[in-house]
């Protein structure tokens, strides 16, 4: 199947074409432009992890988001007036209206970190008010507790692999850090993203647009929200280091910004700082269970194996958990003080 061919079921301006951008990392992601200018974002669903059905809740949110005035991008429907083509072969593709002019990667500078959180809370703000059943969802994406058990259970059933003793040792202090986490379990839910890293925030010059990828919207609390937003906004050194810092002065111009048009209650507020440690936990306990069956996240081979790799990582998102809790008055200092 031809991507000239997919193009096909949706209406486009003369000269439409192919071309290749810099994005989608989950789903197979192609521009369309006419004489250089885009207009519109291709892409395959990944439907190993999402189903075609994410489209209806995309599109009540989208809506939403449009008619409380707020930027956002918009499925095109097709030519047959769907939300998404079914081609010959099965697959699932979409076109999005494409939006903003910049994408950043790592947060370099403090005042895109401010801009960025400005805008989840617009969003957490405009969404509030929005009835809706979502038809695609991921049960137990941020259910910490069974991470841990399965981390357990991974633990138990490998005990030959080669990285046994070191994944060990390292788990050790995993699950001793989620025995002694202190933080809320009772918050209200809310409409979330669901997978804030920066790269999902579009900017246009200097000023945050409008959030993409949002095949993860859902139902959630702020703390996995934003814990884990924080803890990828926060972490300068990436994912791909044994010993990371948790950024405060990243995390300090982030909340402001979220506080100058954000609505939490004081409990979401107080649970913030909490929920970037569980989500640091919670990831470094994935890796590591990867480390051991070597059947989940994409892996880099200069790293040695997907196991050598999620090791590392696991290692880094541990280091990053120890780094928050070491910082966690602070941190909540600067919370009131934002």
């Amino acid at each position: 199947m031809t991507l000239e061919a997919v193009l096909d079921a949706w209406i486009w301006p003369p000269g439409a074409a192919p071309v290749a951008i810099d994005a989608g990392l989950i789903n197979q992601t192609h521009g369309v432009a006419v004489r250089g200018r885009l207009v519109g974002v291709l892409q395959r669903l990944n439907t190993h992890i999402f189903r075609a059905e994410v489209h209806h809740d995309i599109d009540a949110v989208t809506r939403h988001l449009a008619a409380k005035g707020l930027p956002t991008t918009r499925l095109v429907p097709t030519q047959a007036g769907g939300l998404w083509h079914t081609d010959a072969d099965g697959g699932v593709w979409r076109v999005l209206l494409p939006i903003g002019d910049r994408t950043v990667h790592k947060i370099a500078d403090v005042s895109d970190a401010r801009e960025a959180g400005a805008l989840v809370a617009r969003f957490h703000a405009a969404t509030a008010d929005l009835d809706h059943a979502f038809r695609f969802t991921r049960p137990g994406a941020h259910d910490t507790d069974k991470h841990m058990a399965d981390l357990r259970m991974a633990l138990m059933m490998h005990r030959g692999h080669r990285l046994y003793d070191a994944v060990a040792r390292l788990s050790d202090g995993i699950l001793d850090g989620w025995d002694a986490w202190e933080g809320p379990s009772d918050l209200p839910e809310r409409i979330i993203h669901g997978d804030l890293k920066i790269s999902n925030v579009r900017f246009t010059g200097g000023e945050a647009t409008a959030l993409i990828d949002l095949d993860t919207l859902a139902r959630g609390t702020i703390d996995v929200e934003l814990g884990d937003a924080m803890r990828s906004w926060c972490n300068p050194a990436s994912e791909n280091v044994t010993n990371a810092v948790f950024d405060a002065g990243i995390f300090r111009a982030a909340m402001e910004g979220y506080r100058r048009d954000g609505s939490l209650t004081a409990d979401e507020w107080d649970a913030i700082v909490p929920g970037i440690e569980r989500i640091c936990l919670e990831l470094s306990a994935r890796f590591a269970r990867d480390a051991l069956e070597e059947s989940y996240f994409g892996f880099d081979p200069s790293y040695g194996g997907r196991g050598e790799h999620n090791l590392l990582r696991a290692r880094g998102q541990a280091s990053l958990a120890r780094s928050v809790r070491e910082q966690r008055g602070a941190l909540q200092a600067s919370l009131a003080r934002s």
